[in-house]
């Protein structure tokens, strides 16, 4: 922590109130502490020290306040303490957008365009001539009542099949995401914090599809030793435990969950840092940490060529670069006829966002 720089928060930076300053720094911390609200003030409190956050006419007591008053605090239960609220969580979502994908062009609400035109709903810029079966509601009905008037003139004005003309529509898809996030030791190995910026991604990436795509799903899926649903609202406050790597337990969970969804535009996104260590043999964990173990990376590639089978891609974002990893990767993207990224935590988000817009599409 004593590493961060705050300069984007400075005080006295224009367009923003003391509230404001101290609120972007508070929703980072809260990320980083997982929603630890005692946790945070007191980082919170180390911070305005050493950086002089606050002054003598708005102090942290007043921002407190401020955070219960204006709803993104509620009180915890009858033993006291707060916990972050509703709004909050909302507004958490929506800066992690800003932060990861801010420099998305936003869009209308609801549906993915495909490469294919033809009898969609998304209007563009393309007319063609009236074919049998096309809907009158794309007649363009200007271009339509101008071809009329020169093939039939005024005085004996009549609209015929030949004169209609219809705009070209795209397909629109609506696709089933699966979002998997490695909570493996591993993630904070070494002093590294690797979670914070996935769990950022993530937010990022629910709010995204949620707002913009509401008619597409999202499932969101945490691994370790297991493997298990989280909600979208508990995305802040996810934590690494001490687990080893069950890459076939997340990929057998999506596997279930994307079965039951009945649209055919499938697609998983896992972010994670390490190779599978742990698989789960009856109710006994087998688990190897050293090296790439046989048995462990047979089953973890048997599942990826199954969901080659099913058409559902698979797209791994690896937050390392070793020789051995990456080998396991190429490995495991092949069988899956999927994507792999091995990126830094800055261009993490930028990756997630690029291939959802790719992967969204319907080929044609």
């Amino acid at each position: 922590m004593r590493g961060w720089r705050f300069r984007a928060y400075v005080p006295g930076e224009e367009g923003q109130t003391p509230f404001e300053r101290l609120l972007s720094i508070f929703q980072d911390l809260l990320v980083y502490t997982s929603g630890d609200v005692p946790e945070a003030l007191s980082w919170l409190t180390e911070l305005d020290r050493e950086y002089n956050l606050t002054d003598s006419s708005y102090g942290l007591a007043d921002f407190i306040q401020d955070l219960i008053d204006q709803g993104y605090l509620e009180q915890r239960d009858q033993e006291g303490g707060f916990r972050p609220a509703r709004k909050m969580e909302i507004a958490l979502r929506r800066r992690a957008l800003d932060d990861v994908f801010g420099t998305v062009a936003k869009s209308k609400r609801g549906n993915h365009n495909t490469k294919s035109g033809g009898r969609g709903d998304e209007f563009t810029s393309d007319i063609r001539p009236y074919q049998f079966g096309d809907s009158l509601e794309h007649l363009a009905l200007s271009e339509s009542l101008k071809n009329a008037q020169i093939n039939h003139g005024l005085g004996d004005f009549k609209i015929t099949k030949d004169d209609l003309e219809v705009r070209e529509t795209f397909y629109q898809s609506q696709v089933s995401t699966v979002l998997m996030i490695d909570i493996s030791h591993s993630m904070i190995l070494y002093g590294e914090d690797r979670i914070t910026p996935a769990k950022k991604v993530a937010m990022a990436l629910s709010e995204y599809i949620t707002t913009r795509f509401p008619k597409d799903t999202l499932d969101i899926l945490v691994f370790g030793n297991d493997a298990w649903t989280v909600e979208i609202k508990d995305l802040p406050y996810l934590q690494v435990g001490p687990y080893h790597t069950n890459t076939v337990a997340g990929l057998e969970l999506a596997m279930e969950i994307l079965r039951k969804r009945r649209n055919p535009n499938k697609q998983v996104f896992m972010i994670t840092d390490g190779k599978p260590t742990c698989i789960k043999k009856g109710k006994r964990y087998y688990k190897n940490a050293f090296g790439l173990d046989k048995q462990i990376i047979r089953r973890t590639l048997n599942l990826a060529g199954r969901f080659r089978k099913m058409n559902i891609p698979i797209t791994t974002f690896m937050i390392a670069q070793d020789p051995y990893l990456v080998r396991f990767v190429d490995q495991f993207t092949a069988a899956n006829n999927g994507k792999a990224f091995y990126s830094s935590l800055d261009g993490l988000g930028e990756f997630i966002f690029m291939d959802y817009k790719d992967g969204k599409r319907r080929r044609g």
